[in-house]
């Protein structure tokens, strides 16, 4: 037997073959830790107190042994490596690395060939999931799959026992990223929560097929809503989720989705079912299709189909504004090509429409456009001359009203004239439609011809100054726009598609007050605005804008929509707006529609945002729309405590005399886990409201149990952020 006495840093290195090296080349620690140095079949390096060689191809190393290969390195009080076998054996403080793994224990036993063997006791942790625990026993089957027996699984940081699985086998497969617990039982804060005889889990963020976290909460419609969905993930380019969600009140829905994107092909697809509605005595369901097909790079071929059973499916079945609110479903078929200088497209599109029971007036279903044909063109000629032409021909469709088919063409010039200081520019354009339409109507064929002028045209004056010891930056932007567009009888034109255009800023500088094709307003009017801003020069904020506008009119109005009284003024009301960064964490907004003949207020709105840090925001608006409107808005999200946040919105018309949104909200982060819950109530019809209630338990790295109210959150809050999403460490929001 030969004998090394160590001094406190002995390193040898033994290679697979018994040759001597003349020459010893020492590594840096920081090329030993390396998995790439040498590959797997290169040296080890082994580092400690005393090192012995009982045989040629056996090493035994003893206090504060250190041994390093690519990709394993091995710390232990005693440890033997075998050369010829490639084997070691450690006891005593084991430690093992690897690049996704870390464990320790007692005695350990592991073939270097194959990456197989066993750990006692050992305690681990996954270092890119931040997982660790500890079991009884880990057996090494190769380089990726490892099983651990009676074992612990959680993502809480050393000395935090808040949530953790406990198994009685636990298979970690590394090249899939997975973990299969067998006879698991999920402990929250020592309290058992829920047994499962099997689930898996993923090591990382990638997609993978499992059951996911289920969902459960109640609402006021339906009673308590609990749903387990299950994830296919089929391919990289595609996948599916099955969702059964059994509703106390009603009964077992199923539901599915499917998602696919080819090279050419692209969509989502979902149904959902309810084979029998408990409170209705019949089946409820909601189809959603939504498919594409690229058929080269310039065109496109797609149909959309939304469709649900019955006019109370949203506001039975949903919980949020956007969707119970929703009226009209659209089903279409189109076809678009796009080119450098023109684009076309050919559409089929009808609607189903959603009534509500409890209003006074049914909602009219709009015309179906069964076809409708579209095309436009763009070019520019000699010296800065711009051609534009946007053509439609489209047969509308309704089972009460006229029917008809109306084509129409607008072609336009224009020369915009440009300097460094502002800019003016012409346009004309000659409007051009037919109808033909049906018996019921009182004129068959009408044709409507039309030029329309237009002069726009603006200037930037700008100047520095200085207030206190910030510099500013200050613009007057005055703008001009004149419209002129003769005068055409349009009484027995039909309204397929056509409306009034809300009075805004924008809609203060287009040619027609309508939108849509049915009508094409008289005008000889001039619209004068100016818009002043102050720029911070050192932040580049814009602390204030405010812009005033008015529309002046040379003559009367003589086209209008059915049951519309013309205008009696030869000016619209006033528009003001006023809007800034006023500090570093207040935005303010507001705008006016003044009424000048008789000095009154038509419209308001006001808004304010408070938002001094991360999960720190309020808001506060205002709106109000004469004989029409008048409602509070407010919402906020703000810690309470040291862990604790508190989310609310109340939304309420004093018009209606009703709350139209009312929520409340908290949220507790413990670091490696969050809980959070919400109590919703929301207007689904004129006289009718939906009680909702979510929560929550979210394990950082296992997924959430509960009903998830982000979504509701992020809608009824502007700015809200799930606390977990605000600190990159845990407990970093403990300095509240």
């Amino acid at each position: 037997m030969s004998f090394l006495p160590g001094l406190a840093c002995t390193v040898l290195l033994f290679t697979a073959c018994p040759a001597v090296a003349d020459s010893l080349v020492l590594k840096s620690d920081a090329e030993l830790s390396s998995p790439t140095v040498a590959g797997e079949a290169g040296p080890m390096f082994v580092m400690a107190n005393e090192i012995e060689s009982s045989s040629p191809n056996v090493i035994v190393a003893t206090g504060n042994v250190e041994a390093r290969q690519a990709g394993q390195n091995f710390f232990a009080d005693w440890l033997l490596y075998d050369t010829s076998r490639r084997f070691v054996e450690a006891r005593g403080n084991v430690r093992m690395e690897q690049p996704t793994l870390l464990v320790s224990g007692d005695t350990l036993k592991f073939n270097l060939n194959d990456y197989s063997g066993e750990l006692t006791q050992p305690v681990y942790s996954l270092p890119v999931q931040n997982g660790r625990g500890h079991a009884e026993h880990i057996a090494f089957i190769d380089a990726s799959n490892s099983t651990l027996t009676d074992a612990t699984y959680t993502t809480c940081p050393v000395g935090n026992e808040d949530w953790y699985l406990q198994v009685g086998e636990l298979d970690l497969d590394k090249s899939r990223q997975i973990g299969v617990a067998h006879n698991a039982t999920l402990r929250f804060l020592d309290v058992p929560i829920l047994y499962t005889p099997w689930i898996d889990f993923p090591l990382n963020d990638a997609r993978k097929s499992g059951v996911l976290p289920p969902t459960f909460g109640t609402t006021e419609r339906s009673g308590i809503d609990f749903m387990v969905p299950y994830y296919l993930n089929l391919a990289p380019n595609y996948d599916a989720t099955i969702y059964p969600r059994l509703l106390s009140k009603r009964g077992l829905m199923l539901g599915g989705e499917f998602r696919y994107l080819l090279d050419e092909f692209g969509g989502t697809n979902r149904v959902d079912l309810l084979a029998n509605d408990r409170e209705l005595d019949r089946s409820r369901w909601d189809v959603v299709l939504d498919n594409t097909w690229r058929i080269n790079a310039n065109t496109r071929v797609g149909m959309l189909y939304n469709r649900v059973s019955d006019d109370d499916y949203f506001r039975d079945f949903s919980n949020q504004a956007a969707i119970t609110s929703v009226s009209n479903l659209n089903q279409e078929i189109w076809l678009i090509t796009q080119h450098s200088n023109w684009s076309a497209e050919l559409r089929a599109q009808t609607f189903q429409t959603l009534q509500d029971s409890t209003a006074v007036t049914p909602i009219i279903e709009p015309y179906s456009r069964l076809p409708q044909a579209r095309l436009s063109m763009a070019d520019t000629f000699g010296p800065g001359v711009e051609f534009k032409l946007e053509a439609e021909a489209v047969h509308f469709a309704h089972d009460s009203l006229i029917e008809g088919t109306r084509v129409l063409a607008y072609p336009t010039l224009r020369m915009p004239l440009v300097s460094s200081f502002g800019y003016i520019t012409p346009q004309i354009g000659w409007s051009s439609t037919y109808y033909a339409l049906d018996d019921s109507a009182p004129e068959q064929r009408i044709t409507r011809n039309l030029p329309i002028f237009s002069l726009d045209s603006g200037i930037a004056f700008d100047r520095p100054f200085t207030l206190g010891d910030a510099a500013y930056s200050q613009t007057l932007e005055p703008r001009v726009y004149y419209v002129y567009a003769p005068y055409r009888d349009q009484t027995d034109i039909p309204v397929f598609d056509t409306a009034q255009l809300d009075f805004g800023y924008a809609e203060m500088f287009t040619e027609n007050q309508f939108i849509g094709g049915d009508r094409v307003n008289d005008a000889n009017q001039l619209t004068v605005a100016i818009t002043s801003r102050f720029t911070e020069a050192a932040t580049g904020y814009e602390r204030l804008q405010v812009t005033l506008g008015q529309r002046y009119y040379f003559s009367s109005q003589q086209v209008t929509l059915p049951g519309v009284a013309p205008r009696s003024s030869n000016s619209t009301d006033m528009l003001i707006a006023a809007s800034g960064q006023v500090s570093r964490d207040w935005y303010v907004a507001g705008g006016w529609q003044y009424d000048t003949q008789n000095g009154a207020v038509v419209r308001q709105n006001l808004a304010a945002s408070y938002r001094p840090g991360a999960g720190r925001v309020v808001n506060v608006g205002y709106n109000f729309i004469e004989r029409n409107t008048e409602q509070i808005d407010v919402s906020a999200q703000w810690p309470l405590a040291r862990r604790w946040y508190g989310m609310f919105r109340y939304n309420y018309s004093y018009y209606d005399n009703k709350l139209v949104e009312g929520l409340a909200g908290l949220e507790y982060n413990g670091g490696c886990w969050l809980l959070r819950g919400a109590v919703q109530r929301l207007a689904t019809k004129d006289a009718e409201s939906t009680d909702s209630f979510f929560i929550q338990l979210e394990l950082n790295g296992l997924g959430g149990i509960g009903s998830n109210p982000t979504s509701v959150l992020k809608q009824s809050v502007p700015g809200y952020r799930p606390s977990n999403e605000l600190f990159s460490t845990p407990h970093a929001n403990e300095d509240y």
